[in-house]
């Protein structure tokens, strides 16, 4: 039997065979409403993402049955889907009907027509009377079923019934007659029907049908709608048809809200929006659209020109480039001098031009000379160029902007320009001047973010003038520090007042006190301290060094009264001698909370209690309840029930337990007094007697891969080890590899960190420096490598980690000349060489605004060809530094990645 293909559809395409299967689907949406006369009114088709609310992300047919709803063949109930459902015979056919295009040959329902001994609900009628005439189903065959209960069209199909009917709907049973009834390989052969083991045979050979557990096909099960929609969408890969609002072709606009596609005759374009799925033909796990390549070949569907299925069918980009020299535009031609011969090439208003640092420039701004880019679509006969990119372009201009990076060792600059955009500029000596206020300043002493003013010939920097403040320092005596911390007065040294605004997160200094912040300064008209406050261009303070305080510190003193009334404590110092001090508003506080007050700590001021303070005279600038001391353990005696700390003032001071006291160290769960070894910097907090220790946190640095931000919650996710956690940053200092504060926004996914804990408490963040090398040799414990510049380096490693593939050693083994590799520090100082894999690609293009590379693919299954280069990514061709920019289409390079970020790119 061979189904009767329609007269219409001579060249139907895989996407139509796709919703096919939507149809089938459709049908079964119809489950439990047999006897309707009708469809009912509540069964209504969808064409949005997302339709079904029992139909979640990431379900196994989701991809399906997106397609299916796209093609407006699978249908719904009341914004349900109902997956799980098992299909009925009746239903499954008025898919195959839809599935195949077929549904406008309907016969009506008062002339449809059904063999003998079968019958369907009246709204199925006219469905299996035209599945009969086109031969999806045989008369015969179904009539030697017997029917125990119900209709022929309301009993369940079988798979292997379903089997039948889709191998017929894509035109394969000549195949499956032609495989006889042969044995399949399941074990449960026998019971597939004989003259059905050949249409199993085929969906199989064609990955439409699979077995289930036990290499089981289970003939006679139910087919449940999930599983329909799968069998026909795979189906439809080998049958095509064509549906209304589906079009396949080449992208050639991919935005947020909308897609564009030349169909082989016509642009086509569809609205989208961030719901719009994305798959491939090849996979069933949802894509990105930033997966899409421009210029590839697409499919997509949906209603009113609104995409709401999109599929990959081929994800390498139809285009070619040509290079040459750009002579002249006119109009919309454009000249290129290539080889020995002019060419002329005609551009569309979709054509988008580059400079030479990726960003968007008009046709006109090209200048004669520069050596340009065409990169042209080959889909049609016009061959119309889709990108001209800069290569090499000569640069006449003055613009201001602002300093993004300096690099001596190429001698360029980097400025983003007031309009937004990037210029590299080139510092050749003897022509390029740098000023500030009239004064020559040398390349290494530009900063980032300093303003400019600058002017380019033919290329060259001829001169940068710097109209900000660049970084500077000044001394003074601090005054006042400004409501919420958000402004600092000081005196400077020769007797004038000046107020500055903190940055975002200001680096504090202060000799003695491990992770200051603001709050430790001591500001006072009088005797505040005497610091030197660092300014950035924008005159904010990045950093307050404390240099000397006129203070007295006044330690473990013993409360013996406090008037509240007065603000008079009277104390006896370490040496039984009274001391009376008077608190104010400006007092800093410090007892067990994180908002500490005057109102707060007073209940704490009680004959016995001891304190710590800082005076001047008999003001009292802090005060402090002591209720934990920190420090270095130098001997801890379970016998004599003490533990030995050396304190960061140089002190030492023995304190006693009674009952043993619990300890937090981080990643152990269940740490011990036996845990805490003599070195170990601890907090020892005291019990409410402030006699004994209650309970210890072991400080630990602990290093991670920063694997994701989130800057409205400020919650990282960090990994080590293999194992994911989180930890919350906003409160945390946070410095850079050069001692530098950083606010949460600086930290680059994909960098290491390392983490001070306070048990399992974190207190701050430093990013840990990454140096690139090539190992040049290896003697005992020495390690040679060349750096980037080109310098040679040695690191003795009598202590050493190597990572490689995957693996971690802890000797020097596997670590080999020429290994290119980054070389860290481990949270305890360990040296860690991170062996870089390398992987050959060919160039295709680069994003300057989203700073990722793009290669091209190996084949249409290859998925690894987007690449999110680092910051500071080395890019070399031997010796000598390149530009990213510099790179063309088809070129030869190799990447090394770290953490699936590329570190280095060599060309060779």
């Amino acid at each position: 039997m061979t189904f009767k293909p329609s007269n219409i559809n001579s060249i139907p395409s895989k996407k139509m065979v796709s919703a096919m299967l939507a149809s089938l689907m459709a049908l079964s949406a119809y489950a439990g409403v047999a006897g309707a006369e009708t469809a009912p009114v509540s069964v209504t088709a969808k064409a949005a993402t997302g339709m079904f609310s029992d139909v979640k992300s990431g379900y196994w047919a989701e991809k399906h049955i997106y397609k299916l709803a796209s093609q407006n063949i699978l249908l719904g109930n009341n914004g349900l889907f109902r997956p799980g459902d098992a299909v009925t015979q009746q239903e499954a056919i008025t898919m195959a009907i839809r599935f195949v295009n077929r549904e406008s040959e309907l016969p009506a329902a008062d002339k449809a027509k059904l063999p003998a001994g079968i019958s369907t609900s009246n709204y199925f009628k006219s469905y299996v009377s035209l599945a009969f005439d086109l031969d999806l189903v045989d008369e015969k065959e179904e009539a030697k079923v017997k029917i125990d209960k119900g209709t022929w069209g309301e009993k369940k199909a079988s798979r292997e019934w379903i089997t039948k009917l889709l191998i017929r709907a894509i035109d394969k049973e000549a195949e499956a007659k032609a495989a006889g009834n042969a044995p399949t390989d399941f074990a449960d052969n026998d019971k597939i029907s004989d003259g059905v083991k050949g249409y199993v045979s085929v969906a199989v050979d064609l990955n439409i049908a699979q077995g289930i557990s036990g290499n089981k096909f289970n003939p006679q099960g139910n087919v449940t709608r999930a599983q329909l929609a799968t069998f026909f969408s795979r189906g439809g890969g080998y049958k095509e048809y064509s549906y209304a609002g589906q079009h396949k072709g080449y992208i050639t606009e991919l935005t947020d809200s909308k897609i564009t596609l030349y169909t082989g005759s016509t642009y086509v374009t569809f609205t989208r929006n961030a719901n719009t799925p994305f798959f491939t033909s090849a996979s069933e796990l949802k894509i990105t659209a930033a997966d899409i390549a421009l210029y590839s070949e697409v499919m997509v569907a949906g209603k009113n020109q609104t995409a709401t299925y999109v599929e990959s069918l081929d994800n390498t980009p139809k285009t070619e480039s040509v290079e040459g020299s750009f002579e002249r535009l006119s109009g919309n031609k454009l000249w290129l001098f290539a080889g020995d011969t002019y060419q002329e090439y005609t551009f569309t208003d979709k054509t988008v031009f580059y400079d030479q640092n990726g960003n968007v420039i008009k046709a006109a701004d090209l200048t004669a000379g520069s050596v340009i880019e065409i990169q042209r679509e080959t889909f049609t006969t016009q061959k119309n160029p889709v990108a001209v990119r800069v290569k090499s372009g000569v640069v006449n201009k003055t613009a201001t902007g602002k300093v993004q990076s300096v690099d001596p060792t190429s001698k360029t600059v980097t400025v983003v320009n007031d309009s937004g955009t990037i210029d590299v500029l080139k510092i050749q000596d003897g022509i390029s001047v740098i000023r500030y206020q009239n004064e020559i300043v040398a390349l290494s002493e530009l900063k980032i973010g300093t303003a400019v003013k600058y002017t380019i010939k033919d290329s060259i920097a001829q001169s940068i003038e710097i109209t900000a403040g660049v970084e500077r320092t000044v001394r003074g005596t601090l005054y006042e520090l400004g409501a919420n911390h958000s402004t600092v007065t000081y005196m400077r040294d020769g007797g004038s007042l000046e107020v500055k605004i903190l940055a975002s997160n200001p680096q504090i200094v202060i000799s003695g006190i491990e992770q200051p912040i603001i709050s430790d300064l001591l500001a006072d008209g009088k005797s505040g301290d005497v610091v030197e406050i660092t300014l950035n261009s924008n005159e904010e303070v990045t950093k307050i060094e404390v240099l000397n305080r006129q203070m007295e510190r006044v330690n473990l003193a013993t409360v013996v009264s406090y008037n509240n009334k007065t603000k008079l404590l009277t104390v006896l110092d370490a040496n039984k001698k009274p001391q009376v001090f008077t608190l104010d508003e400006k007092t800093k506080l410090e007892y067990n909370t994180t908002s500490p007050t005057l109102a707060g700590i007073e209940p704490y001021l009680t004959d016995g209690r001891k304190v710590n303070l800082n005076t001047i005279g008999t003001r009292a600038l802090s005060l402090s309840i002591v209720y934990k001391y920190e420090g270095t353990v130098t001997e801890l005696s379970t016998s004599a029930k003490n533990v030995k700390l050396l304190q960061t003032n140089g002190e030492s001071i023995t304190l006693p337990y009674q009952t043993t006291p619990s300890v937090e160290l981080y990643g152990k769960s269940s740490a011990s007094l036996s845990d805490v070894k003599a070195g170990d910097q601890i907090t020892a907090m005291l019990g409410a007697n402030q006699d004994v220790i209650s309970k210890i946190y072991v400080k630990s640095a602990v290093q991670f891969e920063l694997q994701s931000l989130n800057l409205s919650t400020y919650r990282a996710e960090v990994k080590k080890d293999g194992s994911t956690s989180q930890i919350y940053v906003d409160k945390l200092s946070i410095t850079g590899d050069n001692g530098a504060a950083l606010k949460p926004a600086d930290l680059k996914l994909g960098s290491l960190i390392n983490v001070s804990f306070d048990g399992n408490t974190p207190q701050s963040i430093q990013v840990v420096k990454q140096t690139w090398g090539e190992i040049s040799s290896i003697s005992g414990n020495t390690v040679t490598y060349k750096t980037a510049s080109g310098s040679s380096e040695s690191v003795n490693t009598s202590k050493v980690k190597v990572v490689k593939n995957g693996s971690t050693s802890t000797t020097l083994s596997s670590l080999t000349t020429a290994d290119h590799v980054i070389l860290t520090k481990d949270a305890d100082g360990t040296p860690v060489f991170h062996v870089l894999s390398p992987v050959s690609k060919a160039f295709w293009t680069y994003s300057a605004s989203t700073n990722e590379l793009q290669v091209k693919r190996t084949s249409t299954t290859d998925t690894n060809y987007r690449f999110q280069l680092s910051p500071n990514v080395y890019i070399h061709q031997g010796d000598s530094t390149l530009s990213v920019q510099s790179l063309k289409d088809n070129d030869n390079i190799v990447l090394y990645l770290l953490n699936n970020v590329v570190v280095e790119i060599s060309k060779p």
